[in-house]
C-alpha cells in the first residue's frame, strides 16, 4: 500500500479502495485473508463485480434467492443388495435433473470431516507470511495457495482465498504439502484418501446407472473401474472470508468442474448456489453429507444425459466460510470420450475428446467463465 494511503484514516483508505483502480495490485494478489487483516467497510473495486454479475439482495424480502433441498442418495442403501437398484434409480434421476446430489450416510467417520474443516481453518489462520511459502502461478504445482478464481487472468477478483493440493499418487506429493500446522500433512492426508475410495465406490454405481459394466467379464476387454484406481485427485480447500459488502461481490462465479465427480465438504454456513430451471438457488445444508456434483468430463462421458450444472459462491458479512472440494477424473493422461453403448442414431456424439492438457491450455488462454470449456467441445447442439 502506498505511504500516502498509510497517512489516511481507515474511513479514507476505504473510500480509495472502493473507488480507485486500485493502483497495489499487489496487495490484492496477498489474498482476501491478507487485505482484512485490518478491518475494512467497503469492498475494494478490485473485487466489485458490473451490475448484471451481482448476487441478488440477500436482505429480506427483496428477492433473496429460494433454497433448494437436492435429492439425497443414501450411500448406505446404494451398497445394499436390497436397496441398490431403487437407489441406481434415484442417482441416476439426480445426475439427470439437477446435476447434484446430497450423499448421506457414506461412511466416512465423523472426526475424519472434522479434523479436515479444523486442520483447514488453521492453516488459512496462520500468518501471510506461512501461506505466502505455497504461493505460485504454476498450475501443475502439487501444490499450490492462491486468491480469486483465476487469478492470473480474473479481471475482478472473487472474494476467496484457496488451498489446491494434488493428492495422486500420494507418495510422491505429500513431501510437498505444507507442514504446518504441524497434523496437517496427516488429517488431509487421511481425508484424501477416505475421499477416494468414496468416489470409486460412488463411481462404479453411476456407471452401472449408465447401463454400463464397470468391470467387464474376463476376456471382454479392460476395466474403466482400473483406470478410475489409477485415476487424478485435487483437493481445493476454499476460505471465504466475511465480506463487508457482500452483495457486491462472489466467493466464486458462475463455473462447471471438469472432472468426473466433485465430492463437497462444507461447514453450516449456506453459500453454494446453483442453476437449477435458469434460476439460481441456494443450497441448504444437511449436517455431515457430502454434496456431489456431476464435472464436465462426466457429461462428456456420458454424451450428454448427465448435467455439470453452473454453480456459484455467495459470500456475507458476518461468517467465514470454509469447503473442501475433492475433484476426481482419470488419469491426466487418459482422452475422455464416451463409451460406445452410449451413442447410436438417436443418439449421436454430442462433444469431441479431451483431456487434462485441453483444459489447461484452454483456461491458460482466457478468463475462464461460465460453461465455457464444455462449450468449446461441443459437436452438435
Amino acid at each position: 500500500m502506498s505511504p500516502a494511503m498509510l497517512a489516511m484514516t481507515d474511513g479514507e483508505a476505504n473510500d480509495v479502495l472502493h473507488d480507485n483502480d486500485d493502483n497495489d495490485e499487489s496487495l490484492y494478489q496477498k489474498g482476501v485473508r491478507h487485505l482484512c487483516e485490518k478491518p475494512i467497510s467497503k469492498v475494494p473495486g478490485k473485487y466489485i463485480l458490473p451490475i448484471e454479475e451481482r448476487p441478488l439482495p440477500t436482505k429480506p424480502n427483496s428477492g433473496r434467492a429460494p433454497l433448494i433441498s437436492l435429492p439425497v442418495v443414501d450411500f448406505s442403501e446404494l451398497m445394499s443388495p436390497s436397496g441398490r437398484s431403487a437407489t441406481l434409480v434415484s442417482l441416476a434421476k439426480a445426475c439427470e435433473n439437477y446435476g447434484f446430489f446430497q450423499l448421506v450416510n457414506h461412511g466416512i467417520p465423523s472426526g475424519v470431516i472434522a479434523g479436515m474443516i479444523d486442520g483447514s481453518t488453521r492453516f488459512f489462520e496462520q500468518p501471510y507470511e506461512e501461506r505466502a511459502k505455497y504461493m505460485s502461478s504454476d498450475m501443475t504445482s502439487p501444490v499450490r495457495c492462491g486468491t480469486s478464481f483465476n487469478q492470473s487472468k480474473d479481471r475482478v477478483f472473487c472474494w476467496r482465498d484457496f488451498l489446491k493440493l494434488t493428492c495422486r499418487p500420494m507418495a510422491q506429493v505429500l513431501p510437498h504439502w505444507p507442514h504446518s500446522p504441524a497434523d496437517f500433512r496427516e488429517v488431509a492426508s487421511t481425508y484424501a484418501q477416505e475421499t477416494n475410495r468414496l468416489f470409486l465406490e460412488l463411481m462404479e454405481a453411476v456407471l452401472q446407472s449408465l447401463g454400463l459394466k464397470p468391470r467387464p467379464l474376463e476376456g471382454e476387454g479392460g476395466s474403466i473401474m482400473k483406470q478410475f484406481e489409477e485415476g487424478s485427485q485435487l483437493m481445493v480447500v476454499n476460505c471465504y472470508p466475511p465480506c463487508p459488502e457482500p452483495d457486491l461481490t462472489l466467493g466464486m462465479p458462475p463455473h462447471s468442474d471438469y472432472g468426473f465427480l466433485t465430492l463437497l465438504l462444507q461447514d453450516q454456513v449456506q453459500g453454494l448456489q446453483i442453476q437449477h430451471r435458469e434460476d439460481w438457488v441456494t443450497v441448504e445444508p444437511i449436517h455431515g453429507s457430502f454434496i456431489v456434483n456431476v464435472g464436465d468430463h462426466l457429461e462428456i462421458f456420458s454424451n450428454g444425459r448427465y448435467k455439470s450444472v453452473l454453480h456459484r459462491v455467495l459470500v456475507n458479512a458476518t461468517r467465514s466460510r470454509m469447503s473442501v472440494a475433492t475433484l476426481h477424473s482419470l488419469p491426466y493422461s487418459c482422452t475422455i470420450r464416451p463409451p460406445p453403448e452410449l451413442v447410436d442414431e438417436a443418439n449421436p456424439r454430442r462433444y469431441m475428446d479431451t483431456d487434462f492438457a485441453s483444459f489447461l491450455k484452454y483456461i491458460s488462454s482466457c478468463e475462464p467463465k461460465k460453461k465455457n470449456f464444455l462449450e468449446s467441445r461441443k459437436l452438435v447442439t
